[in-house]
């Protein structure tokens, strides 16, 4: 469920212009936001509607809520998120201001990481070789691998240690390496954050297939280490670190 794009026309131009930095207000009026989210649903990542910023706030209406703009809009998110072509349409201009999240591990998962060790893991794994999968980044410091998931294993007791997951209600307690599976939702470009001009936008496109995240996590991991012990006072948040 890879999306094809061929000539330089059409969908592939809205999708080089994104790709260039075109910001979501500019390139909504010309089709873009539409066009980018249904390549990320013919790429197979399944869709929802999520909130917006409203100012410097969220479009919800919690009091103080926690995850301005970063958050589906319905409980049903995970039986509602959908690769459906004509649905994806209907939200989209019906609902023109609107993020979307997609939700992971079901088709795909996402390794957050901190953006500058996102930024120097990245240019190692393309310089080594490593097929690398589609590419985000957000405004607000993060950088998000798009990988295959690992799916369900029949047996359960080969699954992680529940705490190597991130869910969004426990995100605050991951601020080196997040590993977004079963449950959990990141948003998906085009979006927009609170804040002047504050997007999560593609550095690689859906267009690229999904690798095993496991070819990906120990450059990852050693980047966000590194990080870490740069950064004064949180030698101890990147997961995990190594002795």
């Amino acid at each position: 469920m890879r999306a094809e794009f061929g000539g330089r026309t059409g969908l592939q131009g809205k999708l080089t212009q994104w790709l260039r930095g075109r910001r979501p207000k500019d390139a909504a009026d010309e089709g873009g936001r539409e066009a980018l989210l249904l390549a990320a649903a013919a790429a197979g990542l399944p869709l929802a509607p999520a909130a917006h910023p409203a100012g410097y706030r969220c479009s919800c209406d919690r009091v103080g809520c926690p995850t301005p703009a970063r958050h589906p809009v319905s409980f049903a998110w995970q039986t509602q998120s959908t690769t459906d072509r004509a649905q994806i349409e209907r939200w989209a201009r019906h609902q023109p201001d609107a993020n979307f999240i997609t939700a992971t591990g079901m088709v795909h998962d996402v390794l957050d990481v901190p953006l500058e060790a996102g930024r120097e893991a990245l240019e190692r794994l393309l310089g080594s070789g490593v097929e690398v999968g589609p590419v985000a980044e957000s405004d607000d410091g993060r950088m998000l691998f798009f990988t295959a998931t690992r799916g369900t294993p029949e047996d359960e007791d080969e699954w992680w240690p529940c705490e190597l997951d991130c869910h969004p209600e426990t995100m605050d307690e991951h601020p080196g390496l997040r590993w977004h599976c079963r449950g959990s939702y990141v948003l998906v470009p085009p979006a927009r954050l609170p804040g002047e001009h504050q997007t999560v936008h593609w550095v690689r496109g859906p267009e690229h297939p999904l690798p095993d995240p496991l070819t990906l996590l120990e450059s990852l991991t050693d980047a966000c280490a590194r990080h870490a012990g740069e950064e004064s006072g949180h030698a101890d948040t990147a997961w995990p670190l190594r002795h």
